[in-house]
């Protein structure tokens, strides 16, 4: 959906082999598995279904799907191990912790790239409506109203303690522009006005994004040392909320995936 996957984002002929996907992964020994569908979805179980734009489904219950019925199935088509791990960007990084929150143990390891943990306050829950708005939907027929208790168990600072049994992997950019969100960085590619439109977005946008999201991470990381539970945390100075960051995390987090994998890193 929208040209937003990662197979999409990260097989350009020109990107460093660590930052493909499928050049990365293919010799690491895992089975990696993307869902294809689900924007703007946070990949919750909503309450009521919009049905309209992206979230035109009856019933939306992608926790039910990715942690109740695909596993089984999915582990002996692939002769899996019973080892796994989830990782997701932007919205879907904090659907990545809360899915993990939600299953203590289920995942081996979890990352979190440019996330916000934070969904039941009213200035995270704003950024969340603000994502699900333009798939057609409201935080209310998500998780309920603000502060309510389905709100609150699908918030994942608030249940960080139950990440303790996983490796855990999180990842922010400040929100100030490094080289790659530059326009002189695109003009090859894109021209010189699809380049500076590229990139006017992203350092405004993209950066107040990505800023609100170092805010979050940052919250997180307070909460998690506060109740002993470690974390591979990495703060880059420079990024916006944009797939350059996105793209080095694939080699930047599997240290954290192989240990918890039982992998050679």
């Amino acid at each position: 959906e929208q040209g937003m996957d990662w197979i999409t984002a990260t097989t350009y002929s020109d990107l460093e082999p660590e930052e493909n996907i499928i050049e990365f992964y293919k010799d690491k020994d895992v089975n990696v598995v993307i869902p294809q569908a689900g924007a703007f979805s946070y990949y919750t179980d909503w309450v009521e279904s919009p049905q309209t734009g992206y979230l035109k489904q009856e019933k939306i219950l992608w926790e039910t799907f990715l942690t109740k019925e695909l596993p089984n199935p999915l582990q002996s088509e692939i002769n899996g191990n019973d080892k796994r791990a989830i990782a997701g960007m932007s919205m879907s990084a904090t659907s990545a912790l809360v899915l993990a929150e939600h299953n203590p143990g289920f995942y081996n390891a979890v990352g979190s790239f440019s996330g916000c943990a934070a969904t039941s306050r009213p200035f995270p829950n704003m950024f969340a409506n603000l994502t699900v708005n333009r798939g057609g939907g409201n935080t209310t027929q998500m998780w309920g109203p603000q502060g309510g208790e389905y709100n609150v168990y699908n918030d994942g600072l608030v249940n960080a303690n139950n990440l303790r049994e996983s490796e855990v992997y999180v990842s922010a950019n400040s929100g100030l522009p490094g080289m790659s969100d530059m326009g002189s960085s695109k003009i090859e590619s894109q021209g010189l006005s699809g380049a500076a439109q590229g990139s006017s977005t992203l350092i405004i946008e993209g950066g107040i994004i990505e800023a609100a999201a170092n805010s979050c991470t940052h919250d997180l990381k307070a909460k998690m040392d506060s109740q002993g539970i470690d974390a591979d945390w990495n703060f880059r100075p420079t990024g916006t909320h944009s797939w350059p960051g996105w793209r080095k995390d694939l080699s930047e987090s599997w240290p954290t995936f192989a240990r918890g994998l039982g992998l050679p890193s």
